[in-house]
């Protein structure tokens, strides 16, 4: 399958995983989505980032998102290493991960690259809207952990974005100062959006407090 690209619609599926079968689409509902990928289970690298995920669960529920893991192993595999995961991470792992024994997922979602492995797959995450458009994605090699604070962030920015005309410019984060968009230019437009004003640096690069807080 060609590499899914943002915009495109997250493929659905039917897969079994740790807390039963799943139909994609009907699991996901209106939330947004994380969906990550790991080479394997019982993987030192893997078992924080799992740990991580159950930490953030709080986090991921305020934003109306729904983590789901995928890993190559069976599901009783999944149901061992999960107690691994709670024990060495001092959480309870409170979302599914999906078994892909016979990579199905790892097919649809393009988790194989040759390249660095013909048979692990690779650390990605998809970030996937209510409408199951596939708003972003991030590849890791195995060596390397992922950065969830940097997932949570992306998605504070696409939850702005989606209801604001603004942008979020470099390493921001959720209270800092945003950017409008060069397309808004009516002045009645922006003084009701934008109702504490704006700096305006140049005509393209407008600074504004961000406008939900």
């Amino acid at each position: 399958m060609a590499t899914l690209r943002l915009g495109d619609t997250a493929p659905n599926f039917t897969q079994d995983s740790s807390e039963g079968e799943i139909d994609f689409y009907r699991w996901a509902g209106d939330s947004w989505v994380v969906l990550f990928s790991h080479p394997a289970d019982f993987t030192p690298v893997c078992t924080t980032e799992l740990g991580k995920t159950a930490a953030l669960s709080g986090e991921f529920a305020k934003r109306g998102v729904k983590p789901i893991a995928v890993s190559i192993d069976p599901v009783d595999k999944h149901k061992q290493w999960i107690g691994d995961i709670n024990e060495t991470q001092n959480t309870t792992v409170d979302f599914p991960i999906l078994a892909d024994p016979d990579r199905k997922v790892a097919d649809l979602y393009d988790l194989i690259h040759p390249n660095a492995s013909t048979t692990a797959t690779v650390r990605s995450v998809f970030v996937i809207d209510p409408k199951k458009v596939i708003r972003t994605t991030i590849t890791y090699p195995a060596s390397t952990g992922r950065n969830f604070d940097e997932i949570l962030r992306v998605i504070d920015s696409l939850q702005l974005t989606d209801s604001h005309k603004v942008a979020t410019p470099v390493n921001w984060k959720d209270g800092d100062d945003v950017v409008i968009l060069p397309s808004l230019q009516d002045p009645a437009e922006l003084a009701e959006r934008f109702p504490k004003g704006f700096k305006a640096i140049r005509p393209y690069l407008r600074i504004t407090p961000q406008p939900n807080r």
